[in-house]
């Protein structure tokens, strides 16, 4: 996960003093507004509750901060929300899941806890699902995997996804729902026309295929979907091929038209809209496509198209920032650049840095991750990671009152939140619209050709190690 904390609120309490409320990012979207007893309480309880090592806390102050003791605390805040979002154990344990999903029911709360929500498959057709509030991403799948009658050892391989739609009618991926958040509320909050909910595949290797291809209904949804991708393009297919394919799609053929599909051109890739490139030169418009371990460019110029390719695991390390073009930073100022730039092992000793600026950078940043999870998760005969149920602990709210969460899911919070009478502070609908994640201060355009390495101020950023860069050898360059 992708954690920043890019700005504040200054809100009253009931008692008529003021605090400041630190506004949570994950994976490029507005998720929460926190306190920082929260954060001390909850860094608390991991220590208590888990045996490992965890990053120092920002120390508690006893006078009020002044400006610039705000800043450095909303920026040792988000270095440690970023550092224990990356350790395996917490997120195993479900802690940080459930803190997660009680701060966003805290912070966009205003609903009853008899609502529905829409999900779609990659056709376009709707599953009414009835939910709760305290029905994380984990609990609504479920409710359409029964609806759908899939096995329970099916579970894993898909995943709940938002889609966006343009004004081309172009449709693209923004993000997959995690468990710690409620599907509901984020579909109810991403204000915007043409986003919905769809059920996706959750796994890269297509191998994976042929195992789902035994289960009907697990079949009919690997079916939809290539369908789907076929149509828009994104499987590349030439036109004799397309109509053998529509032959079979018309004949119901879905074991036929799947053997087909998964041999072609991007098949199990995702897709990402036109961006830019500084690789092979500055400002190249290029398509990008991650699947199959790599990540693929292809450059688009007048002249011709052509292919680069990047394998995840010759990738030392990646990184997340965000460039604000101008040259002040404003909470008015929304025009905002994302860069997803990674060091590529180029030949035997030579590393390179590239850098790809595109509104989707965290997703694909999200996607590399999730891709070398599963290879090295292979890599070791293992199965996929579940969460551990955890102990019995207390999630401390914004006005001082108590939640005691019973497991890792956070079932228990759902049973006590109906007891509390809690009234969700306002949060200004611009935070919620805005795609933030580190920031830097820049005084020309993401494609400008100006010296960029003058021109930055880099306020923060995020990166991330590749644990499956030991596994390449000479063989492999």
């Amino acid at each position: 996960m992708h954690f920043s904390i890019p700005d504040t609120q200054e809100f009253i309490d009931t008692t008529g003093n003021t605090y400041v409320g630190y506004n949570i990012h994950i994976n490029g979207l507005f998720h929460c507004t926190v306190r920082y007893k929260q954060l001390h309480n909850f860094h608390e309880q991991l220590a208590k509750d888990l045996d490992i090592s965890l990053p120092s806390f920002p120390p508690k102050k006893f006078f009020p901060l002044t400006t610039n003791q705000q800043e450095e605390r909303r920026l040792s805040l988000e270095k440690y929300i970023q550092s224990i979002g990356q350790n395996e154990l917490i997120n195993n344990s479900g802690m940080l899941n459930a803190f997660l999903l009680n701060a966003q029911h805290e912070t966009i709360g205003g609903f009853s806890d008899n609502e529905s929500i829409d999900i779609f498959l990659m056709n376009g057709c709707k599953i009414i699902v009835n939910v709760s509030l305290g029905d994380h991403t984990g609990v609504v799948l479920k409710k359409v995997y029964k609806h759908l009658k899939l096995p329970e050892e099916y579970y894993p391989y898909f995943a709940l996804f938002i889609v966006a739609q343009n004004d081309s009618n172009s449709v693209y991926l923004l993000r997959k729902l995690q468990n710690f958040e409620s599907p509901f509320i984020t579909n109810k909050h991403m204000h915007n026309i043409g986003r919905k909910i769809v059920l996706g595949k959750n796994y890269w290797d297509v191998a994976y295929d042929l195992e789902l291809m035994n289960n009907a209904a697990a079949m009919k949804l690997l079916y939809v979907q290539a369908v789907s991708e076929v149509q828009r393009g994104w499987v590349i297919a030439k036109d004799e091929l397309k109509d053998y394919l529509i032959t079979l799609h018309n004949q119901g053929k879905k074991k036929e038209y799947l053997d087909v599909v998964r041999t072609l051109k991007y098949y199990g890739y995702i897709q990402f809209a036109p961006c830019f490139c500084d690789y092979p030169q500055a400002d190249s418009k290029v398509l990008v496509a991650i699947g199959r371990n790599e990540l693929n460019l292809r450059i688009l110029s007048d002249e011709e198209q052509r292919e680069e390719v990047f394998n995840v695991s010759q990738m030392r390390c990646w990184r997340i920032t965000t460039v604000q073009n101008g040259l002040e930073r404003s909470e008015d100022n929304d025009d905002l650049s994302l860069e997803l730039s990674f060091e590529y092992l180029v030949a035997k000793n030579q590393l390179q840095w590239i850098t790809i600026t595109s509104e989707q950078a965290i997703l694909m940043s999200v996607c590399l991750q999730a891709m070398i999870d599963e290879l090295l998760l292979k890599h070791a005969g293992g199965s996929r990671i579940q969460e551990v149920p955890g102990k019995s602990w207390t999630y401390v709210m914004r006005d001082g009152q108590t939640i005691v969460i019973g497991s890792s899911s956070g079932e228990q919070a759902d049973e006590n939140r109906k007891s509390q009478d809690t009234k969700s502070e306002p949060i200004m609908k611009k935070l919620a619209d805005r795609l933030s994640a580190v920031r830097i201060k820049r005084s020309v355009d993401v494609r400008g050709g100006v010296n960029n390495a003058i021109q930055r101020k880099y306020v923060s950023e995020c990166g991330m190690e590749n644990n499956a860069f030991h596994m390449i050898g000479d063989d492999d360059l």
